[in-house]
């Protein structure tokens, strides 16, 4: 942690340290924290807004380790009392970081008067649109919403083959074709990740979230018969996990995000191959994200979206 937090810092251009106050909207995993040391490296004070839901508890940890981070837990659905924390901190700029799943979202939300105004004007109801909403609601209360990669930006991963080995072939293809694919399933906001063999999609990203993709991916192609002329000659094959950014992907908000265990993952799967997009997509400790995907013979190519 201490050395992304640092690398973060190197990333600044020798620009002069931020001060003010900051809001954090924290979902769960690693994400919240990277942003949370990003934005201390930058002098800022940050108020946490930790949803029960999903926060790890040892944001509480971190507040009383350090007076400048301030931690207020609510629930989802509980956007009135967002609004009325970050104005009694005066809080006029926030940013979210950490992922809240998707089936909290639409199943066990329980939303206060503000959200449910919010909810009943939606056209549709995927996360973007959400999100988006959420967003406006914000704005229009004098809290202004920023890319989630604003403090992380030395953590978008750079273009190129990241590891020592680079895509085969065949892997090219299934990245050209899963690309493809996962562009046409990310423009209706339903996924960013396919997972493909032999040019075949074996699985696409819905609400499941992209380890459990993976995951299913490698439980489809264990089930095939290896007695079977017909899966050796198609689908009996090594998998290319391809995630994408979505079109016009907004940068505050659902932002692609590669760790360790994703590589842990893909291993467990059989998958040997990951194609991501630079420039939007965050690498949380790429130095040991490529020793696991070197270890496990599985290749790494950035490029441009």
């Amino acid at each position: 942690m201490k050395a992304l937090v640092q690398n973060v810092a190197d990333g600044r251009n020798n620009t002069a340290v931020e001060t003010g106050m900051l809001g954090l909207i924290a979902g769960n995993g690693r994400f919240p924290f990277l942003l949370l040391d990003a934005a201390r490296a930058h002098g800022l004070t940050v108020v946490v807004a930790a949803i029960k839901e999903e926060t790890s508890p040892e944001i509480d940890a971190r507040a009383a380790s350090d007076p400048q981070i301030r931690v207020h837990w609510l629930s989802l659905g509980e956007l009135s009392k967002l609004i009325d924390t970050f104005h009694a901190e005066h809080v006029t700029r926030a940013v979210m970081a950490g992922q809240v799943k998707h089936t909290q979202i639409f199943s066990s939300i329980r939303p206060d008067w503000c959200l449910a105004k919010l909810l009943l004007n939606l056209r549709t109801r995927n996360t973007d649109m959400l999100l988006g909403a959420v967003a406006k609601v914000l704005s229009d209360e004098g809290i202004e919403l920023i890319s989630s990669t604003h403090y992380l930006e030395p953590l978008l991963a750079k273009p190129g083959v990241l590891t020592r080995r680079a895509p085969s072939e065949d892997e090219q293809k299934d990245i050209a074709y899963g690309r493809t694919v996962a562009r046409a399933v990310a423009e209706y906001d339903l996924g960013q990740t396919v997972v493909i063999a032999a040019q075949a999609a074996v699985a696409v990203e819905a609400m499941e979230g992209t380890d459990a993709t993976i995951e299913r991916a490698g439980t489809l192609m264990r089930r095939l018969d290896p007695e079977s002329e017909s899966a050796a000659s198609t689908l009996n094959r090594s998998l290319t996990v391809v995630k994408v950014a979505k079109p016009k992907q907004d940068m505050r908000f659902d932002v692609p995000v590669i760790g360790v265990a994703t590589i842990e993952t893909m291993t467990r799967a059989g998958a040997t191959c990951l194609a991501i997009e630079s420039g939007c997509t965050l690498l949380f400790d790429e130095a040991a994200i490529i020793a696991a995907a070197d270890a496990a013979g599985i290749a790494i190519f950035s490029g441009p979206s």
